[in-house]
């Protein structure tokens, strides 16, 4: 190949992608390995904290991490482009050319070489093939298309406060259908209400939160599956005290410009339509070359994250399809399962470089967490750290969550500065405006 360094190759700087980047970087440098990141985009959010970006509750501008000033401190490097597939025999991952703004290429396609592959491209919204939804529906799976909703919402509630204005006793609304009754869902349906109370400060003096008319749609039999019953009740309560309407045992077969359409019939009127129901793996190009697919189309990989056809080629995060032993269903695609298989496949990297035995993943469920915005947080604690579940709801539950997206900062960022971007975090609360509408 022409090289003297090994090279390791990324692809996908997502939660788990980033963290890996970072700890091979500060592991081997740029002297001992040429390590790379493939990402199309420029900069990195973390993706639980987008439904903050939807409503404008948090400016990503102020959150994001660029990839290059980032590689310069942590030392790989960043390949800015979007992956198409891989050539197995020639050790290649393809990558698309890129354009510019008018659609002129400004960079042909390009081919990688590498050493050892890993794959952590993440997942995207899984529209179960529901017809309308492509067309009528936001998804929340990267920046742009958070910040595209925010505009949306904001236009809408832009022409409710002036036709208040003009007609103080109409009847003015802006309809939002949510469907999926996840944690994006649900998080989504409350940072709403938090971001329509800020809307006065911001010249919206005639929009209040109950102009908003939010539906949160959900198949199963009740939202938030993922926690214990009574958990999902209060959260419910919780919602509906807000004003959102929940609908459950309710699923949908397509999605009109008019809005939501259910089994038996009914259309959900809705000015914006949001589809939360459920992640796949985001689908590649040109295919993957002989990696065995999940029917999902994830990256099957062995306990050691390897591909289950080749040992140089791991798949972390949501990417992946891990049967762990004694288990009959994969990990779950969770941020905390992301940032575990991050720290097992550096292990294992580091492992197979220097031909010593590689571990099996071990995944710890560490629980699950809901916020409802400022106005409350539930979830589980632990997981199956202690052997069951310990209910949490109030502000411990707030702290644990917020814990979260800490140690993230942490893993990305290492201790002094991750420390220092949580201390302004804080500081942040008080001095920035509330909302970002822009």
């Amino acid at each position: 190949m022409g090289r003297d360094k090994k090279r390791i190759v990324i692809v996908g700087g997502g939660a788990a992608g980033l963290e890996l980047a970072a700890k091979l970087g500060a592991r081997f440098g740029r002297r001992q390995c040429d390590i790379v990141l493939v990402e199309r985009n420029r900069t990195h959010i973390w993706k639980p904290l987008l439904h903050e970006v939807a409503t404008g509750s948090l400016d990503a501008n102020m959150d994001e991490v660029s990839y290059r000033s980032h590689c310069h401190r942590w030392g790989y490097r960043f390949f800015f482009g979007t992956f198409t597939g891989i050539d197995h025999a020639r050790r290649q991952v393809h990558l698309a050319a890129l354009h510019d703004h008018k659609g002129r290429e400004m960079v042909s396609p390009q081919a990688l070489s590498y050493d050892y592959l890993v794959l952590a491209y993440g997942s995207v919204t899984n529209d179960f093939g529901t017809p309308g939804v492509a067309e009528n529906c936001f998804c929340l799976d990267s920046r742009a298309q958070a910040d595209q909703f925010r505009d949306q919402l904001l236009n809408h509630c832009v022409r409710v406060s002036r036709a208040l204005s003009a007609d103080p006793t109409g009847d003015a609304r802006v309809r939002i259908s949510i469907v999926g009754g996840g944690a994006t869902g649900v998080e989504l349906a409350a940072e709403l209400f938090n971001a329509a109370e800020a809307l006065a400060y911001y010249g919206l003096e005639n929009f209040d939160p109950k102009r908003l008319d939010v539906t949160l749609i959900e198949a199963g039999p009740r939202i938030l599956p993922l926690l214990p019953e009574r958990l999902a009740d209060a959260a419910k309560a919780e919602l509906e005290i807000l004003g959102v309407r929940v609908l459950t045992a309710t699923p949908i077969t397509a999605s009109t410009g008019e809005g939501m359409v259910t089994r038996t019939g009914e259309t959900i009127a809705a000015d914006l339509q949001v589809w939360a129901a459920g992640v796949k793996a985001a689908p590649i190009r040109d295919g993957l070359d002989g990696l065995e697919l999940s029917r999902g189309g994830q990256v099957v990989v062995r306990p050691t994250l390897q591909s289950s056809v080749d040992d140089n080629i791991f798949a972390i995060g949501d990417c992946a399809s891990c049967v762990l032993p004694g288990q009959d269903r994969p990990v779950p695609p969770r941020a905390q399962a992301a940032h575990q298989m991050a720290a097992t496949a550096f292990d294992n990297l580091c492992a197979l470089m220097t031909g010593k035995p590689l571990k099996d993943f071990i995944y710890r469920d560490h629980g699950s967490l809901v916020s409802l915005s400022r106005f409350s947080t539930v979830g589980t604690l632990m997981g199956n750290l202690v052997g069951g579940r310990m209910a949490i709801e109030g502000r411990l539950a707030r702290f644990v969550y917020l814990s979260l997206y800490r140690m993230h900062l942490l893993g990305i960022h290492g201790w002094v500065k991750g420390l220092a971007l949580i201390v302004v975090s804080h500081v942040n609360r008080f001095v920035r405006p509330r909302l970002k509408l822009h």
